[in-house]
This record gives C-alpha cells, structure tokens and sequence, in this order.
C-alpha cells in the first residue's frame, strides 16, 4: 500500500515537473523576442574590452548591412573619430583607434553612426593602468637560499660566516682527535 502512494506521489511531481519545464521553454522565445530586446548584431563590439593607456583598440558591427561601413567616435576616451570600413566577414564592419596614453582608468562609451541609415550604436571600452597580459619585470632578489653571501641584510650575512667558522673549527677539532687516536 505504501508503494502504491509512493508511485502516485511520483506520477504527480513528474508531471508537474514536465508541464513547468514547457510553459518555460513556450515563454523563453516570448520574452527573448520582447520589445527593447538587440537584435543580433546591433551593437558595437570593442575588442579588447579592457586596454592600457596607449593600447591598440578595434571596434566591430553588423548592425550597418552587409557592406555598409560607419562613422566611429572613441572622444570620450580622447581617441577622435575613426572609420569602420566593410570587410567580407559576416557583413562586419571594422576600425581601429589607439587610446591616448593620457587616457585615465574609466569606462567609457566608444560610439559608431552607419553610413546607410544614420543608425547609431554603441559599446564599452574599460581603460585600466595596468594589464593581467603585460609582463611585470621583477625586484629585488630571488630568495633560493643558495648563495648571495654579500645579500642585503648584514646581520644575517655575519651570522652564516660564524656558523661557517664553528662548523670549520668542529671539523678541524675532530679530525686531529681522530689522527691522534682519541677514540674517535
């Protein structure tokens, strides 16, 4: 008897389970086709994302059609207008600008304008100091505990000659014990 409600209990979570999972799947396409949602390539891809100061930038769109070109604005980062032409990949326009090395760490709104339609589009460039992908050359010296005798701490220094010495003087000591057969 007790599988028996078991199995019921089952049935009714299983279909409650299929009938949410396709109300989901009728409602996703609904809201993905909503209104304000971007349609595919209408918008102004900044790549890299995040650059340095004097860092090479480059902007793509298919937001223009196949073979429109566009008008590009990176002022607000102090870069000046640019040109994005039409290339033969995917109807894509692209161009290119160098953020000034003055540019300050922001985020700022790099614009372009189709040429056809006067359509205006938009994208983020993040303006860091520092890059994860540039190389930081390293200070000071490298701590492998293998020589620099004359390292930059001198108390530390006199301390590994005196222990040199004892060492020197033990080893010296046992050697004549040794050769005068005192037992050792």
């Amino acid at each position: 008897m007790a599988r028996a409600a078991v199995r019921r209990t089952a049935r009714a979570l299983t279909g409650a389970a299929l009938a949410v999972t396709a109300a989901a799947g009728v409602a996703a396409p609904a809201h993905a086709a909503g209104v304000g949602a971007a349609s595919p390539g209408g918008q102004l891809e900044v790549y890299p994302a995040t650059a340095v100061p004097g860092g090479q930038v480059s902007a793509n769109t298919a937001a223009c059609g196949e073979g429109g070109s566009a008008a590009g604005d990176a002022g607000a980062v102090g870069a000046g207008r640019f040109t994005l032409a039409p290339t033969t990949h995917e109807g894509e326009a692209v161009g290119q600008f160098r953020v000034p090395p003055s540019a300050q760490p922001g985020t700022y709104e790099i614009v372009a304008e189709c040429a056809g339609d006067g359509r205006r589009i938009t994208g983020d460039l993040v303006v860091v100091l520092a890059s994860d992908r540039q190389p930081v050359p390293p200070r000071g010296s490298v701590k492998t505990g293998v020589g620099g005798a004359l390292g930059p701490d001198p108390v530390q220094t006199a301390a590994g000659v005196a222990a040199l010495a004892v060492a020197a003087a033990g080893g010296t000591w046992l050697l004549h014990r040794r050769a005068r057969g005192d037992g050792i």
